[in-house]
């Protein structure tokens, strides 16, 4: 056998016995934070390496996380990752409905560079407490943290030695952390580092410390009130590291809490019973006729319309009162048509005040117009320029012989047919 055969050969066994990994069990208990890490380190000997050798490799890799059978996880437990760089965080705080159940998370990660996957499974047995829950238990908001960096072990063990020293209980726990963007919290802007914030709930089993209680007082709630931050005697304790806002604190004692019953059914877990798998209909379904859907839809409308054509038809063509309206209607248009033929051919006699005035120059005085241009919308004064049919008559110097006069200029005029002619022997009489 060929020695690179062998090498292919023994390189495909050793990547698919690289594969298949075993379960890995945790043991989480009610009450408590459960917190897993997917490290990507711990995926990057699933896929091959890169060509050349002595290349680091820095793939991204992003994971999926389902319960198994399902397409989602359950309704406690929640997944993050911020970049395909950063490792992916499992977190959640398993209630005692849990208990003794055996949650098996089916986890895929996924090669962005070379599209492979690799997938475990992660058995989560989740075990009952001696004092669950809690009785006492208060919700810290912290503005400068996200819910990645909070959930970091060495940072969430930090903020419980904070809250200890100035509780000073027997026993405390994480109860759970939640982001403030799941909460109703707003994405921030990507200027001076600013962070979305986080809720984290912790329990003790003693009251509540006289530090915690200040957030109580009509001063501080004032304060808060009016959007100012209120004076608490141990925020030095946290400022270092933590800034809280203290006037979004929730101090809870569950022994004081009244259960309210009522008759709305158990919401249940959130997972879907397993109704069998889908069976599709078979492949030997009779063909369905649509002729009676074309007739309902096409054939029925037209004959309606039909029907409603000829009923207007034969009221308009066929009986007295159409017939009337008809003519009526078509005389209408034909005297409109003659009226209009008329009003431009009519001619009109020109009105005494568009006569010209005496000029004592003599000279012709003619329209401005031609004699086929419309008189209605001939202006009343003229130049004076040469015309023909023109009639001259005398007009009186202002000295010298009489007999010795120059002529103005008449237009000869026509009305109804009849010569206008007076306005020349007014003027000879002059």
């Amino acid at each position: 056998m060929d020695t690179a055969v062998v090498v292919v050969w023994l390189s495909m066994v050793v990547t698919i016995l690289s594969r298949s990994h075993a379960d890995r069990n945790v043991y989480p208990s009610a009450g408590v934070l459960f917190v897993h890490v997917l490290e990507r380190e711990h995926f990057k000997g699933e896929f091959p390496p890169y060509p050349k050798p002595g290349d680091s490799s820095n793939d991204p890799i992003t994971f999926n996380t389902n319960l198994m059978g399902y397409p989602d996880r359950p309704g406690w437990l929640r997944y993050i990752q911020r970049t395909s760089h950063s490792d992916g965080v499992l977190y959640g705080s398993p209630t005692a409905e849990h208990v003794g159940k055996a949650t098996i998370i089916e986890i895929t990660a996924y090669n962005r560079r070379t599209f492979e996957t690799a997938r475990h499974n992660l058995v989560i047995n989740i075990m009952s407490t001696e004092d669950y829950p809690l009785p006492y238990q208060a919700e810290f908001f912290i503005k400068n943290m996200n819910v990645e960096e909070m959930l970091a072990s060495e940072v969430l063990g930090d903020f419980l030695g904070a809250v200890k020293n100035v509780w000073q209980p027997e026993r405390l726990n994480a109860i759970n952390i939640t982001s403030a963007l799941d909460r109703g919290g707003r994405v921030p802007l990507p200027i001076n580092n600013l962070k979305e914030g986080v809720y984290v709930m912790v329990g003790a089993d003693v009251q509540f410390s006289s530090c915690l209680r200040e957030v109580e007082n009509p001063h501080n709630q004032l304060r808060c009130s009016q959007e100012m931050e209120p004076v608490i005697s141990c925020d030095k304790k946290f400022r270092a590291q933590f800034d809280i806002d203290w006037c979004k604190i929730n101090l809870v004692d569950i022994t004081k809490v009244v259960t309210i019953h009522s008759n709305r059914p158990d919401p249940g877990t959130g997972v879907l019973p397993d109704i069998g798998e889908y069976n599709p209909p078979s492949e030997s379904l009779k063909s369905r006729d649509f002729f009676a859907d074309f007739l309902i839809t096409l054939a029925v409308p037209s004959a309606v319309a039909m029907v409603l054509f000829t009923i207007l038809g034969y009221s308009m063509c066929c009986r007295r009162e159409g017939v009337i309206q008809l003519v009526h209607h078509s005389s209408i248009q034909k005297s409109t048509k003659e009226l209009r033929s008329m009003s431009k051919n009519r001619e009109i006699s020109w009105p005494l005040s568009t006569l010209p005035v005496f000029s004592q120059s003599g000279e012709v005085v003619p329209p401005i117009h031609p004699d086929n241009y419309e008189t209605t919308s001939m202006p009343l004064m003229q130049t004076q320029t040469n015309l023909q049919n023109q009639i001259q008559i005398p007009q009186q110097q202002p000295s010298g012989d009489r007999d010795n006069y120059c002529m103005s200029t008449f237009r000869r005029l026509e009305v109804n047919g009849i010569p206008e002619e007076r306005k020349v022997a007014e003027a000879l009489n002059l």
